[in-house]
Protein backbone atom coordinates (compact mmCIF):
# COMPACT_ATOMS: atom_id res chain seq x y z
CA UNK A 1 0.00 0.00 0.00
CA UNK A 2 1.49 3.28 -0.69
CA UNK A 3 2.48 5.58 2.33
CA UNK A 4 0.44 7.98 3.68
CA UNK A 5 0.98 12.04 3.51
CA UNK A 6 -0.64 12.13 6.85
CA UNK A 7 -0.69 10.80 10.06
CA UNK A 8 -4.15 8.69 11.39
CA UNK A 9 -5.21 10.82 14.53
CA UNK A 10 -2.94 13.21 14.06
CA UNK A 11 -4.75 16.97 13.91
CA UNK A 12 -4.07 19.50 11.06
CA UNK A 13 -4.44 22.81 10.42
CA UNK A 14 -6.31 22.39 7.52
CA UNK A 15 -5.35 26.12 5.38
CA UNK A 16 -1.80 25.85 6.36
CA UNK A 17 -0.97 21.84 6.45
CA UNK A 18 -3.44 20.19 3.63
CA UNK A 19 -4.57 23.09 1.30
CA UNK A 20 -1.13 25.53 1.12
CA UNK A 21 0.64 21.87 0.73
CA UNK A 22 -1.67 20.18 -1.94
CA UNK A 23 -4.18 22.67 -2.88
CA UNK A 24 -8.02 22.22 -3.16
CA UNK A 25 -10.74 24.90 -2.51
CA UNK A 26 -9.89 25.02 1.78
CA UNK A 27 -13.90 26.17 2.38
CA UNK A 28 -15.29 22.81 0.65
CA UNK A 29 -16.59 19.68 1.98
CA UNK A 30 -15.33 17.88 -0.88
CA UNK A 31 -11.41 18.83 -2.52
CA UNK A 32 -9.62 17.35 -5.49
CA UNK A 33 -6.05 18.76 -5.75
CA UNK A 34 -5.33 20.38 -9.10
CA UNK A 35 -1.18 19.34 -8.57
CA UNK A 36 -1.71 15.97 -6.58
CA UNK A 37 -3.69 12.79 -6.99
CA UNK A 38 -5.55 13.19 -4.01
CA UNK A 39 -9.35 14.27 -2.96
CA UNK A 40 -9.72 15.47 0.04
CA UNK A 41 -13.08 15.30 2.09
CA UNK A 42 -13.90 16.56 5.25
CA UNK A 43 -16.81 15.86 7.54
CA UNK A 44 -18.09 17.66 10.76
CA UNK A 45 -20.91 18.59 12.83
CA UNK A 46 -21.58 21.64 11.07
CA UNK A 47 -22.97 20.28 8.08
CA UNK A 48 -26.10 18.64 9.57
CA UNK A 49 -27.95 22.29 9.03
CA UNK A 50 -27.40 20.83 5.27
CA UNK A 51 -29.13 17.91 5.45
CA UNK A 52 -25.66 15.99 5.72
CA UNK A 53 -24.92 13.46 8.33
CA UNK A 54 -21.92 11.32 8.28
CA UNK A 55 -20.73 8.32 9.69
CA UNK A 56 -19.19 5.00 10.59
CA UNK A 57 -22.08 2.49 9.63
CA UNK A 58 -19.73 -0.58 10.73
CA UNK A 59 -15.70 -0.46 11.95
CA UNK A 60 -14.78 -0.37 7.59
CA UNK A 61 -17.78 1.69 6.06
CA UNK A 62 -17.56 5.73 6.19
CA UNK A 63 -21.24 6.86 4.83
CA UNK A 64 -20.52 10.29 3.60
CA UNK A 65 -23.12 13.19 2.01
CA UNK A 66 -22.21 14.26 -1.12
CA UNK A 67 -21.75 18.04 -2.18
CA UNK A 68 -24.56 20.55 -2.44
CA UNK A 69 -26.23 23.06 -0.02
CA UNK A 70 -29.78 23.87 -1.86
CA UNK A 71 -31.48 22.00 -4.85
CA UNK A 72 -31.24 18.02 -5.42
CA UNK A 73 -27.28 16.81 -5.60
CA UNK A 74 -26.29 15.29 -8.97
CA UNK A 75 -22.61 13.83 -10.03
CA UNK A 76 -20.87 16.64 -10.98
CA UNK A 77 -18.43 18.21 -9.73
CA UNK A 78 -17.02 16.74 -6.15
CA UNK A 79 -19.44 14.69 -6.17
CA UNK A 80 -18.73 13.19 -9.48
CA UNK A 81 -14.96 12.99 -8.49
CA UNK A 82 -15.44 11.23 -6.02
CA UNK A 83 -17.42 8.33 -7.77
CA UNK A 84 -14.83 7.82 -10.67
CA UNK A 85 -11.70 8.56 -8.66
CA UNK A 86 -10.50 5.23 -8.60
CA UNK A 87 -10.89 4.66 -12.14
CA UNK A 88 -8.89 8.21 -12.04
CA UNK A 89 -5.85 6.94 -10.14
CA UNK A 90 -6.98 9.56 -7.08
CA UNK A 91 -6.69 8.91 -3.75
CA UNK A 92 -9.43 9.85 -1.19
CA UNK A 93 -8.22 10.64 2.37
CA UNK A 94 -10.76 11.52 5.23
CA UNK A 95 -10.60 14.05 8.22
CA UNK A 96 -13.52 15.06 10.70
CA UNK A 97 -13.21 18.59 12.07
CA UNK A 98 -12.29 19.89 15.25
CA UNK A 99 -12.43 23.65 15.67
CA UNK A 100 -10.86 27.03 14.36
CA UNK A 101 -9.87 25.41 11.31
CA UNK A 102 -8.71 22.40 12.28
CA UNK A 103 -8.80 18.85 11.72
CA UNK A 104 -8.34 15.23 12.65
CA UNK A 105 -6.81 12.75 9.63
CA UNK A 106 -8.98 9.67 10.03
CA UNK A 107 -7.70 7.41 6.85
CA UNK A 108 -7.73 6.36 3.09
CA UNK A 109 -11.13 5.37 2.10
CA UNK A 110 -12.23 3.73 -1.16
CA UNK A 111 -15.42 4.13 -3.14
CA UNK A 112 -18.14 1.06 -2.44
CA UNK A 113 -20.83 2.38 -3.13
CA UNK A 114 -23.16 5.31 -3.49
CA UNK A 115 -27.28 5.89 -3.80
CA UNK A 116 -29.89 8.72 -3.39
CA UNK A 117 -31.95 9.35 -0.36
CA UNK A 118 -34.13 11.97 0.91
CA UNK A 119 -33.11 15.20 3.01
CA UNK A 120 -33.63 18.99 3.10
CA UNK A 121 -31.20 21.48 2.60
CA UNK A 122 -30.20 25.01 4.08
CA UNK A 123 -33.52 26.48 3.42
CA UNK A 124 -35.55 23.22 4.90
CA UNK A 125 -36.79 22.30 1.28
CA UNK A 126 -37.27 18.39 0.93
CA UNK A 127 -34.37 17.54 -1.88
CA UNK A 128 -32.68 14.48 -3.06
CA UNK A 129 -29.37 13.99 -1.83
CA UNK A 130 -26.17 11.62 -2.47
CA UNK A 131 -24.97 9.45 0.28
CA UNK A 132 -21.70 7.62 -0.87
CA UNK A 133 -20.32 4.48 0.88
CA UNK A 134 -16.45 4.57 1.79
CA UNK A 135 -14.66 1.36 2.92
CA UNK A 136 -11.12 2.00 4.49
CA UNK A 137 -9.14 1.31 2.27
CA UNK A 138 -7.53 -2.13 2.44
CA UNK A 139 -10.40 -3.36 4.66
CA UNK A 140 -12.47 -6.56 2.87
CA UNK A 141 -15.91 -6.59 2.96
CA UNK A 142 -17.81 -9.65 2.61
CA UNK A 143 -20.60 -8.49 0.13
CA UNK A 144 -20.62 -6.46 -3.45
CA UNK A 145 -22.93 -3.79 -4.00
CA UNK A 146 -24.63 -5.44 -6.66
CA UNK A 147 -26.14 -8.25 -3.57
CA UNK A 148 -28.01 -5.05 -1.70
CA UNK A 149 -30.90 -5.67 -3.99
CA UNK A 150 -34.41 -5.01 -2.25
CA UNK A 151 -36.63 -7.89 -1.67
CA UNK A 152 -38.81 -8.55 -4.60
CA UNK A 153 -37.30 -6.49 -6.83
CA UNK A 154 -34.90 -7.84 -9.51
CA UNK A 155 -32.75 -4.86 -9.17
CA UNK A 156 -31.90 -1.48 -7.68
CA UNK A 157 -31.35 1.81 -9.12
CA UNK A 158 -27.99 2.20 -10.17
CA UNK A 159 -26.39 5.60 -9.32
CA UNK A 160 -24.65 5.86 -12.51
CA UNK A 161 -27.80 5.94 -14.40
CA UNK A 162 -29.24 9.38 -14.99
CA UNK A 163 -32.64 9.85 -12.47
CA UNK A 164 -35.57 12.10 -12.76
CA UNK A 165 -36.12 13.53 -9.64
CA UNK A 166 -39.54 13.84 -8.65
CA UNK A 167 -42.07 16.90 -8.16
CA UNK A 168 -43.04 18.42 -5.15
CA UNK A 169 -46.32 16.24 -4.96
CA UNK A 170 -44.02 12.70 -5.99
CA UNK A 171 -41.57 13.94 -2.91
CA UNK A 172 -44.19 13.41 -0.70
CA UNK A 173 -44.49 9.88 -0.92
CA UNK A 174 -40.27 9.06 -1.36
CA UNK A 175 -40.39 8.53 2.75
CA UNK A 176 -42.24 5.35 3.35
CA UNK A 177 -43.28 3.84 6.25
CA UNK A 178 -40.46 1.00 5.70
CA UNK A 179 -36.84 1.49 5.09
CA UNK A 180 -37.49 0.10 1.73
CA UNK A 181 -35.08 1.41 -0.55
CA UNK A 182 -32.17 3.36 -1.18
CA UNK A 183 -29.03 4.71 1.13
CA UNK A 184 -30.83 4.19 3.95
CA UNK A 185 -31.70 0.48 3.60
CA UNK A 186 -28.18 0.33 2.37
CA UNK A 187 -26.67 2.22 5.76
CA UNK A 188 -29.15 -0.48 8.01
CA UNK A 189 -27.46 -3.21 6.62
CA UNK A 190 -23.35 -1.99 6.55
CA UNK A 191 -24.92 -1.51 10.24
CA UNK A 192 -26.05 -4.89 10.92
CA UNK A 193 -23.19 -6.22 8.89
CA UNK A 194 -24.75 -7.97 6.51
CA UNK A 195 -26.57 -10.81 8.00
CA UNK A 196 -29.95 -10.98 10.52
CA UNK A 197 -28.91 -9.13 13.77
CA UNK A 198 -31.04 -12.00 15.17
CA UNK A 199 -30.15 -15.18 13.55
CA UNK A 200 -27.18 -14.37 11.76
CA UNK A 201 -29.33 -15.09 8.62
CA UNK A 202 -26.62 -13.16 6.06
CA UNK A 203 -28.76 -13.10 2.30
CA UNK A 204 -29.07 -9.64 1.63
CA UNK A 205 -31.84 -10.51 -1.11
CA UNK A 206 -34.22 -11.88 1.58
CA UNK A 207 -33.66 -9.59 4.55
CA UNK A 208 -35.76 -6.72 5.29
CA UNK A 209 -34.63 -3.57 6.95
CA UNK A 210 -37.12 -1.74 9.09
CA UNK A 211 -37.60 0.77 11.46
CA UNK A 212 -37.68 0.22 15.16
CA UNK A 213 -39.97 3.25 16.03
CA UNK A 214 -42.35 3.33 13.54
CA UNK A 215 -42.48 5.27 10.59
CA UNK A 216 -45.56 7.28 11.56
CA UNK A 217 -44.16 7.49 14.90
CA UNK A 218 -41.00 9.24 14.10
CA UNK A 219 -40.10 12.84 13.55
CA UNK A 220 -37.67 13.39 10.31
CA UNK A 221 -34.73 13.11 12.17
CA UNK A 222 -35.24 9.75 13.60
CA UNK A 223 -36.65 8.23 10.41
CA UNK A 224 -33.17 8.54 8.66
CA UNK A 225 -31.27 7.64 11.84
CA UNK A 226 -29.75 4.26 11.36
CA UNK A 227 -30.01 3.64 15.13
CA UNK A 228 -33.58 3.46 14.35
CA UNK A 229 -33.19 0.69 11.60
CA UNK A 230 -32.90 -3.25 12.05
CA UNK A 231 -32.03 -5.53 9.89
CA UNK A 232 -34.46 -8.85 10.43
CA UNK A 233 -35.13 -12.46 8.50
CA UNK A 234 -38.96 -12.06 7.37
CA UNK A 235 -40.71 -14.57 10.42
CA UNK A 236 -38.77 -12.07 13.08
CA UNK A 237 -39.42 -8.86 11.00
CA UNK A 238 -43.13 -9.82 10.60
CA UNK A 239 -43.57 -10.34 14.39
CA UNK A 240 -41.53 -7.04 15.61
CA UNK A 241 -43.12 -5.39 12.74
CA UNK A 242 -46.70 -6.35 14.64
CA UNK A 243 -45.10 -5.33 17.88
CA UNK A 244 -45.31 -9.59 18.64
CA UNK A 245 -42.05 -9.47 19.65
CA UNK A 246 -39.47 -6.87 20.87
CA UNK A 247 -35.97 -6.87 22.76
CA UNK A 248 -34.76 -5.54 25.70
CA UNK A 249 -31.90 -3.36 25.64
CA UNK A 250 -29.70 -6.47 26.64
CA UNK A 251 -31.04 -7.88 23.25
CA UNK A 252 -32.56 -11.11 24.86
CA UNK A 253 -36.18 -11.22 23.24
CA UNK A 254 -39.45 -11.03 24.48
CA UNK A 255 -42.50 -12.55 23.56
CA UNK A 256 -46.19 -11.54 22.99
CA UNK A 257 -48.23 -13.21 25.53
CA UNK A 258 -51.42 -12.95 22.78
CA UNK A 259 -49.44 -16.00 20.71
CA UNK A 260 -49.28 -19.54 21.94
CA UNK A 261 -45.58 -20.44 22.56
CA UNK A 262 -45.96 -23.60 20.27
CA UNK A 263 -47.29 -21.05 17.71
CA UNK A 264 -43.60 -19.23 18.11
CA UNK A 265 -41.76 -22.83 17.88
CA UNK A 266 -43.94 -23.43 14.79
CA UNK A 267 -41.91 -20.86 12.90
CA UNK A 268 -38.73 -21.47 14.36
CA UNK A 269 -38.74 -18.76 17.45
CA UNK A 270 -37.73 -19.98 20.61
CA UNK A 271 -37.58 -17.24 22.69
CA UNK A 272 -33.97 -17.66 23.59
CA UNK A 273 -32.65 -15.43 20.41
CA UNK A 274 -30.46 -12.26 21.53
CA UNK A 275 -28.76 -9.81 19.43
CA UNK A 276 -25.74 -9.16 20.03
CA UNK A 277 -24.88 -5.65 18.95
CA UNK A 278 -26.70 -3.46 20.07
CA UNK A 279 -25.60 -0.19 20.63
CA UNK A 280 -26.69 2.48 23.65
CA UNK A 281 -28.01 4.82 20.50
CA UNK A 282 -30.57 1.52 19.68
CA UNK A 283 -31.94 1.86 23.31
CA UNK A 284 -34.18 5.08 23.33
CA UNK A 285 -35.76 3.24 20.16
CA UNK A 286 -36.29 -0.11 21.46
CA UNK A 287 -37.66 1.70 25.02
CA UNK A 288 -40.20 3.03 22.83
CA UNK A 289 -40.80 -0.25 20.72
CA UNK A 290 -41.38 -2.07 24.23
CA UNK A 291 -44.01 0.42 25.05
CA UNK A 292 -45.94 -0.30 22.16
CA UNK A 293 -45.41 -4.18 22.92
CA UNK A 294 -48.98 -6.39 22.57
Amino acid sequence: MEQLPFIPNNIYNRRADIHAVYGGNWQSGICPSANFPFIFIFSGKSGHQHGYKDGWDNPNIFSYTGEGQAGDMKFTKGNLALRDHIQNGKRVFLFESENRGYVKFIGEVEFFDADYFETHDTAGNLRIGIKFFFKRRGAYVPVQPDLFQMPGLAEEPNPDDDIIFPNETERKGLVTSRVGQGAYRKRIIHRWEYQCAVTGFDKLNVLIASHILPWASSDDNQRLDVHNGILLSPSYDALFDRHLITFENTGEIILSDSIETLAFEKIGVTGKEKINNLSSYNFEYLEKHRSLFV
